[in-house]
């Protein structure tokens, strides 16, 4: 391996790091951390932290019995029996360990993010025999899915929720109506000039960079993933894992707001608008979207009302709990695999053992 190759890999795995880790210095800097003491201990709620656990734990299985679906129409001749029994030996993907996949790709995210695609299809590789460039691909339709749900819900939530915006304006002491009357329609059609100007220019410039391709090939790739919701058995039960899924995330999050005295009385319209805040900045590649999740529920705390200090540790502590969480399930998931793969081995092994004394008999 070329020693540029391997410090773009290394690259790839320390900038997220301290990319993530300089946001929240920035953040937290100056903050009297024994104060975060007296937060879990005296005005923390845990019980509604707990209750919020299951919900995280569904959106997760939600996606591993998705991705089965998704995975049962291939079907891979098996390579050692091919020959000999072409219509007997087909590979399938077991629903468990699809989940359990699901639930380490999220762990390994956390040391290398964007990882977690890649290492759930090498755990269905190692203990299903799926083929491993078969099961990525059915990640582009997942990808598409997502995408799709996450760009409907957002544009929906934002609309009905504008008003929060025009508030902002009042309390900063900025008024859209007063920009916008300072237009004329030599200011309008000047401005229109511009823009379509700069939109050209942003055009030749990302024709000539790599950015460009790939945009068009996350594009072709949603839709190529869409078509391939053709072949799935159970649409309308695909469907509800898809909803199901981003609906179980919202709920982990959500039960968190009860934790707090500060944010309990916030009501569900606050926590749609950061939940769709935060699923846009967990864009930038950071293990977990740690430091650019923080920046962004903390800027919206503090526009529903929330002081400073207490958005601060709310995202903090809400952020590591279900973090830790994703970790215990990672272990869960690697631990359980294991140990099936070594009930396994013994079983062929005692069946081998029964087959050659039957045969000496």
């Amino acid at each position: 391996m070329e020693m540029k190759t391997i410090l773009t890999n290394v690259a790839k795995i320390i900038f997220p790091i301290l990319l993530g880790g300089a946001i929240l210095y920035w953040m937290y800097r100056g903050e009297d951390f024994m104060r975060l003491e007296h937060v879990l201990t005296e005005e923390m709620n845990w019980t509604w932290m707990l209750l919020s656990f299951p919900f995280g734990i569904l959106a997760q299985m939600f996606r591993g019995w998705r991705w089965k679906q998704t995975l049962d129409p291939i079907e891979d001749l098996s390579p050692t029996t091919a020959k000999q029994e072409p219509s007997s030996q087909k590979v399938r993907a077991r629903s468990a360990t699809c989940i359990h996949a699901v639930f380490i790709s999220y762990a390994a995210s956390l040391v290398i993010p964007r990882i977690g695609e890649f290492s759930r299809c090498a755990v269905l590789k190692r203990f299903d025999g799926v083929s491993f460039s078969k099961a990525l691909g059915t990640v582009v339709t997942e990808r598409a899915v997502d995408t799709l749900i996450v760009m409907l819900y957002s544009g929906v939530i934002l609309l009905i929720e504008m008003s929060v915006f025009g508030t902002f304006f009042q309390k900063t002491g900025t008024s859209l109506d007063y920009i916008l009357e300072g237009f004329s329609l030599t200011g309008w059609l000047v401005t229109a000039i511009c823009a379509v100007a700069v939109l050209i220019l942003l055009h030749l410039l990302l024709k000539n960079f790599s950015i460009y391709n790939k945009v068009k090939m996350t594009m072709s790739g949603i839709w190529e993933g869409v078509l391939s919701l053709r072949g799935i058995k159970n649409l309308p039960l695909y469907l509800f894992f898809s909803i199901g899924i981003w609906a179980m995330y919202f709920l982990h999050y959500y039960l968190t707001f009860f934790c707090f005295d500060f944010t309990a009385n916030l009501g569900i319209g606050c926590a749609l608008v950061s939940f769709v805040v935060a699923n846009f900045a967990v864009i930038v590649p950071t293990p977990n979207g740690a430091g650019p999740w923080h920046f962004a529920i903390k800027t919206m705390l503090i526009l529903y009302g929330v002081a400073d200090e207490q958005a601060l540790w709310f995202v903090l502590i809400v952020h590591t709990v279900q973090t830790m969480l994703v970790v215990a399930l990672g272990i869960y998931a690697w631990a359980a695999l294991s140990f099936s793969e070594r009930i396994s081995r013994k079983e062929e092994g005692g069946t081998r053992k029964e087959i050659t004394s039957g045969a000496d008999f």
